[in-house]
């Protein structure tokens, strides 16, 4: 390279799609090339068609040498004119060094990506965390999340993502550090929050969701009641089928109602007296479950565990997942305990597995 260059090789010099020879550099991740290219006047600002920096292919790359040595070389203005901050692009490489040199460096944990770029996923994700959370990348998540990243700012919710792969350790992480447990898909919204739906066959998950607060109460909003669910004129398709469906209806299909006695009864841990519709009813008592569900709705809830509803509604779900405001409460350890449902902490206690 240094010969080339003292024959007159010019290091500005771009290819067709705009890459620069130091961008190349940085793709092949050599410290002593970036070193000489910058040496020799390089601009490491120069960016592709697509507006990536060299930075931000060293950080994709997992270059730490390389990254080391063109982060104080690039300008934050030209990162921000890309529109995709280098921390995107450590965490969609799935590299947790680089990551950590960003983030010790200043980088914005929280820039967004610019809408431009967004296009260019079909999710329409926005921030890193999205990137670590989709790769299935715990280690990154964590460094992400205690580094400050919010995570629910993206149009699919990442925790809706962690759930969809079934990752107990993420969907732990994303909890505890204050993703909305009852966040409302925009593909298809449903009557009560959406996360339910892929609980449904896991009681490890299903305790996570609750425990942190999801609105159970909405599963049990039934506004038909003891009246029919099927309408007078009904022709097999109806505009509930893509929007607005209540839990009762999803439930009580013919591949999921072997789980309704399950589910239900877990549920009836974490809400008082609740209606239960005709239609959810009928399809309950064919279950085994049906008697001790049946003795629960039927008869008034104890004291204490009236009380803990209370608590818990008085707290918040915010104030729930705080370790810090949980230390603070004049409370008895044990009375805080139950009041964090610590007894149905399946993860917690290391049950890692208990589908239905």
């Amino acid at each position: 390279m240094e010969m080339l260059i003292q024959k007159g090789g010019n290091v500005m010099m771009q290819a067709s799609d705009s890459a620069s020879i130091l961008f190349e550099a940085s793709s092949s991740g050599n410290p002593d090339a970036v070193s000489l290219l910058l040496e020799y006047g390089a601009d490491a600002n120069v960016p592709k068609h697509s507006g990536h920096l060299p930075i931000h292919r060293a950080a994709y790359r997992g270059h730490l040498l390389a990254l080391k040595i063109l982060i104080p070389v690039t300008e934050k203005a030209a990162i921000r004119r890309s529109g995709i901050s280098p921390v995107h692009s450590a965490a969609a490489g799935g590299h947790p060094q680089c990551l950590a040199l960003l983030l010790k460096d200043g980088f914005d944990v929280n820039f967004m990506l610019d809408k431009r770029v967004q296009k260019g996923y079909d999710d329409e994700r926005k921030s890193a965390l999205f990137f670590a959370v989709s790769n299935n990348d715990v280690t990154s998540a964590f460094q992400l999340l205690d580094a400050g990243a919010l995570p629910n700012q993206d149009p699919v919710n990442c925790l809706q993502v962690g759930l969809r792969m079934g990752n107990y350790e993420l969907v732990n992480l994303l909890l505890r550090h204050g993703a909305n447990v009852n966040y409302v898909c925009r593909v298809n919204p449903l009557h009560f929050p959406s996360a339910l739906q892929y609980a449904l066959k896991d009681e490890v998950l299903l305790r996570m969701l609750l425990n942190y607060g999801y609105n159970v109460s909405k599963c049990f909003d039934c506004a038909i009641g003891e009246k029919s669910h099927v309408p007078d004129d009904y022709e097999g398709w109806t505009p509930t089928v893509i929007k607005d469906t209540m839990f009762c209806e999803v439930i009580t299909v013919s591949w999921l109602q072997h789980l309704s006695g399950n589910v239900v009864r877990v549920m009836l841990d974490y809400v008082d007296h609740v209606p239960v519709c005709c239609k959810l009813r009928d399809v309950l008592m064919r279950q085994e479950l049906w008697p001790e569900i049946n003795s629960i709705a039927t008869n008034p809830r104890s004291l204490k565990h009236l009380c803990r509803l209370k608590i818990r509604k008085c707290m918040g779900r915010l104030h729930l997942r705080c370790p810090v405001f949980m230390s603070f409460l004049p409370l008895p350890d044990r009375l805080k305990d139950y009041v964090l449902y610590k007894e149905y902490d399946l993860f917690g206690q290391g049950v890692f597995t208990q589908a239905w």
